[in-house]
Order: C-alpha cells, then structure tokens, then sequence
C-alpha cells in the first residue's frame, strides 16, 4: 500500500494537460470538448439511441440492451443479489453459474427493478422558488420536499412514468426524470463466480485483470420478452489501443465539488467509521461463511459488498491523507473564493457559502457516532423500520411525506417491501447481534436506548429473541400490517416491529437534523456552484448523482513504476496466471475453463483499460464506440481510480472492461451458449 500511495502522490503532482474528466448529462453533452479534441460531434439521434439502451439496475448498477427481445447485459457482481437469491442449497447458481437454453427456461428475480430514461426536464425554477427568504433550514427543507413530492406525483400521474427529481451541482439544480420501469426481469445466463470474480479480493481494484464479470438478463412486458428498439450492436471486432471510447451509465457518488472542509471531514471522521464498521462486518461474514458450504452461499453477496466496500474506502482516504491531492484541492478553492471575494456582487451573493458548509459539517460531526450506532442492518430489521414508518407517513398528505414514502415512490418501495427473497434466520441473528453489540459499545450499555432495545439481556440473547419470535419472514403477514396502516403497527405485538418502534422515534429525529443540516448545504454549495459558472467558462458537468452520464476515454494503458501496463489482457494470461498459484483459490478457474482451453483462441482480448470518467453505480456500464456499438462493459477501476470520488486524473487511473470479443469466446468455446451468441449477433 506505501507504493501504492507514493504513486498516487507522483500522479497528483500536477494535473495532465489533456484530461478525459466528465460524467457528462444527456441533456448537456460536451459537444464542444469533443468536437475540438476528437473531431466528433454527437448527433441527437445517436444520444437519444445511447440514452435509451442504457438500463439502470435499481438495485445498484448498470447495464444495457443488447437486442431488441429485451436481452440486456451487466456484470456477474451486478446481478449477484438476484443470483443469490433465487438459489437454493441445491441449485447455486452464484458458484455453478446459469444457462437458460431456451426463453422458457429463464428463470425470474424475486424483486429487482430496471430504468430506463425516456426524458428529462429542468424544473430548477420549481423547487428553487419553494423557498422563500426569510424561512429556516427545517422550514425551507420542508417546503422543498413538498413541492419535490408534488412534481413528482403530477408526472407519474400524467405519464405513467417512474418519475424522480434529481438534485444537480449539489443543489444548483433540479431536473426531473423520468424512466420506464421493468419488474418482470429474468436470468438468462451467468458464469462461476470463480471466473467472474477470478483473482478475488487481492485482484480486486488492480490490473492486468483476468475477469469474466458479465451477466445477461431479459425484461419481460405483459409475461412476453420486452421489444426494444434501442440497443446496442454488439462488435465483434471490440476496442482496440487508441480508440475513442464512451462509457454510458449511472455513477453513484462523487464529490468533487466538495470544499476542503467537507473532505476534511470524510478523512478524519466519515471514512475512518465507515471503515470500521466494514471491517467488523467483513470479519464476521468471513467466520460464519468458513463454517459451511450453505453458510458461504447464504453470505456470498452480503460479505462481497463488505469487503468492496473496505478496500474503495482504503482507497480513498488513502488519497485524502496525501497532502499533495489535498494541495490542489485546496489551491482550487482559494482560486474560486477570490475570484468571488474580488467581486463586489458576486461577494454579497455567494461570499458566506463555504463558511455556511463549515457550520453545517460541524453539526453534521456532532451526530455521527450516534448515527452509526443506531444503524442497524439486517432485513429483518429493515423490513420493520420501513413498516412503522409507513405506517405513520401514510397518513399525511403526499407533499409532507418522506420521500420514500411519496405517491411516485410508493410501488418501487413496495416491490422491495413484499420481496418473496429467502431470509436466514441464523444470518439475520448474526448481523443484528452484531449491531447490537456495536451500539452497546458507542452508547454505552446504560444508554437508555441500549437498555430499552436489549431488555436486559445481551446482543445475541435480544437479537435471538426478536429473530425467532417475529412472523415477518412471512410476506402475507409483512403485506397485511404494512397495508394495515398506523393502527395496526400500534396494535403489533411482533418483536421486530417492538424493536424498530423504540428505536424510530430518535431514529426519525436524527433524520430530521441532517435533512436540515443537508438543506444548509443545499444552499450554500448551490451558491459556490453558481460561482464557479461565473467565473470559469467552457462546458461542466455536475457530480454524480445514480443518474444516467456519458463519460469519453480512449483505450490506453500505463506505466506503473517503470513497466509499462499493456491496454488488453488475452486468455493466455489467465491460464498463466491461474498457473502462477497452481490454480487454487481465488485464481482457480472453473472445470469448463479447464475442459475448454485447448479450443480457444488464446490471442483473444479479455479485460482492457481506458481512461474514462467512473465511479460505484458504473458497474456493468456499456463501453461503446463512436458507431453506439458496444465494445466492451465498465467492471472496475484499477487502484489510482479510486481517489476520483473527489479528484479526477488520468494519469495512472484507469476504468477497467471485459471485452466484447472475450464474451464471445467465452460464450461460444466454454459454454456453448449459442442461443446468446446468436442473439448477440444475429
């Protein structure tokens, strides 16, 4: 890791003089950047064809279409919680991997929901002008829920459409989107997740690569596959060194435009919790999955996301501690601030923002250490919180209610609620007595909550109780008390739904703070946004948002330490590299890559790096070339992409793809999918 974080300084020294940075939005494309660097100028139609062939997986993720009966494409670690949970102890379809031959053969996901974005309009104006001078932050972040909430509702009801308004620039912004919902989604083929995640965690992060994260899907309309007319021509031919290449999909998070403060924040306190909470859970997923086969599958996806997350989260405060990426932070927001200082109106509009950011992140800090200790997991446990509080904001008129709990979000929340997904009781007492422990180790144990949840008894003894004692795992009841309403949550007697009310009065309180503390800084990094359109010229972009962005790259590689990095890896270097660790885990490969070498094409291109713009939530985005074909699918970034949470250079920072050649192969040659290669390329 010290070389790593040599490296990072060296590449954040001074900033490239040609940079591929953007998360660009569809209805504002940087037709001037590319114009002038790349002598390409987007059409309308082509957009509009990129636009709607993307798919948003809701469940966190990216994908495509990829033929007009509703194929769609994304990775393995994408489509790995429906994996999980239409498995059972006979049928692993995460570890054995999944072929439907025929469309009768696909089998359903119990909950997952697919978007695609039909349109997008700017309501800025809107919500900007539901709050007045004069109102307080909870008085002003009240008043723009409510009309948030109405939008909202208006569009579903006058189009039918999922309907979501998305903050932009931090709060500079309002657009209002608009997607087509698919909920009838099915597999249709997945490999081992050895092979999918070959390398596994010490692999995860770095490059070369050797992976095969790919997984396909079809969304159904009205029980028959969904006709599509905008997807992607799979190329056969792929990317190769030095192409133009653009990544379209949904990043979940950054933060860039953050002040110094802010990121300051995230090093010395978010990070570091968060880290803490990753790696205790991360432990103990390791231990109950060690134990048995059945409790490796039933824990695969949860301890996957635990220990991504570690190793991001190293990742980026790994960046924030080196005060050379902190230098240029701070040297770009001195050069802002007297730009606006220096301007006498410009002082009086935005002049108080990044003193309104430090207050707001001082009370934001003051609360951290109880918000995590009252951040329980579990779905079990979720499951009840979201119950009693339906149950109260139901009662309230849309405009008032938690956004969640809105009239547009109300049939995504209930698909989620009702899920027939399997749970694990002893799973769910492990995690619960976990969190139990972990809030009796913050609060204290003579924390009134902490004595009022545990009843005296310990973590594991309380948890138990509550796990074995509530009938939620039962959908038939979860569905009758939820649409029971506040009267029936008041009546229940279930443990679990006992344990969310004690906790959801300070649970709601607390959310009450950081909405208002959210709402300062709203307001004040709404102000800096509009400074730097002031101040700066040319095209920008705002921070992501899990909303739909065209990022631009070329397909190129690197030099790390010396030693040139290649742009492609091939089949070749995946049996040397398996052979390298005599095959055992994680660099095992699966027997039908075993059986199958000697047919393939060794040469062939598998994974390859290009220097576009992602982030969490691109995961599965289609890499596609300047024809809209689809070249390739985003997987990873390599290490040094981990800092452009909040800073973006190209330098050594790669995004990292599964070549559209190398799923051809892989398809034809090692599992004789010929029902998806056909379809791929007829």
């Amino acid at each position: 890791m010290r070389k790593w974080i040599a490296l990072i300084a060296l590449a954040f020294i001074a900033l490239p003089a040609v940079a591929d940075e953007g998360m660009w939005l569809f209805n504002r494309p940087p037709r001037q950047l590319l114009k002038e660097r790349y002598g390409f100028e987007p059409s309308r139609q082509w957009l509009e064809h990129l636009q709607k062939a993307s798919v948003r997986f809701n469940s966190g993720g990216s994908g495509s279409f990829v033929s007009g009966d509703g194929l769609i494409i994304t990775n393995h670690h994408v489509g790995l919680d429906c994996l999980q949970k239409i498995s059972t102890p006979e049928h692993d379809y995460v570890k054995s991997g999944f072929h439907a031959k025929s469309r009768s053969d696909e089998v359903k996901c119990v909950d997952l929901e697919l978007n695609v974005l039909m349109s997008i309009e700017d309501v800025t104006a809107r919500v900007q002008g539901a709050v007045q001078p004069g109102m307080n932050a909870g008085e002003a972040q009240r008043a723009r829920r409510a009309v948030i909430n109405t939008i909202e509702k208006e569009s579903l009801d006058r189009t039918g459409l999922r309907s979501d308004v998305v903050t932009l620039y931090q709060g500079a912004e309002y657009h209002l989107y608009r997607y087509k919902k698919y909920t009838d989604v099915r597999l249709v083929f997945a490999p081992e997740v050895s092979i999918a995640f070959f390398g596994g965690d010490p692999d995860n992060f770095e490059y070369p690569r050797y992976d095969l994260d790919v997984t396909f899907f079809r969304a159904y309309e009205n029980g028959k596959p969904a006709r599509i007319e905008h997807f992607l021509k799979w190329s056969a031919a792929g990317a190769k060194e030095g192409d133009l290449v653009f990544v379209t999909g949904h990043p979940g998070r950054t933060n860039r435009l953050n002040t110094v403060t802010h990121l300051e924040y995230f090093r010395d306190m978010l990070y570091p919790a968060n880290l803490e909470r990753f790696r205790r859970k991360e432990v103990l997923l390791q231990t109950y999955s060690e134990r048995s086969r059945e409790n490796e599958r039933r824990a695969h996806d949860d301890l996957f996301s635990y220990k991504n997350s570690r190793k991001a989260f190293v990742g980026r405060l790994a960046g924030l501690q080196d005060p050379a990426v902190m230098a240029i932070k701070r040297a770009d927001e001195k050069r802002l601030r007297d730009a606006v200082m220096a301007d006498e109106a410009m002082r009086a509009r935005y002049g108080d923002a990044w003193e309104t950011v430090d207050a707001a992140i001082n009370e934001s800090a003051s609360t951290l250490r109880e918000r995590m200790a009252l951040s329980l997991s579990g779905r079990l446990f979720n499951t009840a919180l979201t119950i009693v509080r339906m149950g109260e904001e139901l009662q309230k008129p849309n405009a008032e209610r938690l956004p969640e709990f809105s009239e547009a979000a109300l049939e995504s929340l209930r698909q989620q609620l009702y899920s027939e997904a399997p749970v694990y009781d002893d799973l769910e007492t492990l995690m619960l007595a976990d969190d139990l422990s972990y809030m009796m180790e913050k609060l204290g144990a003579e924390h009134d909550l902490v004595r009022r949840v545990t009843g005296g008894k310990s973590p594991r003894e309380a948890a138990g109780e509550a796990v074995r004692g509530t009938k939620l795992k039962d959908v038939a009841f979860r569905r009758q008390l939820g649409e029971g309403g506040k009267a029936a949550v008041d009546a229940s007697t279930d443990p679990m739904i006992a344990l969310a009310k004690v906790l959801e009065p300070r649970l709601r309180e607390l959310r009450r703070h950081s909405d208002e503390v959210g709402e300062r800084l709203r307001q004040a990094y709404g102000k800096i946004a509009n400074a730097r359109f002031r101040t700066q010229s040319g095209e920008n972009y705002p921070d992501a948002t899990f909303t739909l962005r065209l990022s631009i790259g070329t397909v190129k590689g690197y030099e790390e330490n010396g030693t040139a990095v290649p742009p492609q890896t091939d089949f070749a270097g995946l049996y040397d590299r398996a052979a390298d660790h005599d095959n055992e885990p994680p660099f095992d490969l699966p027997k039908s890559w075993l059986d199958a070498k000697a047919r393939l094409d060794l040469r062939t291109p598998f994974n390859f790096v290009s220097t576009n713009d992602i982030i969490g939530g691109n995961s599965g985005s289609p890499v596609v070339n300047r024809d809209g074909e689809f070249v390739g699918i985003v997987f990873d970034s390599n290490l040094y992409g981990l800092p452009w949470d909040y800073h973006f250079d190209d330098r050594l920072g790669r995004a990292v793809s599964v070549h559209s050649q190398g799923i051809l192969e892989a398809l034809r040659k090692v599992y004789g999918a010929a029902n998806v290669v056909n379809e791929l390329t007829k």
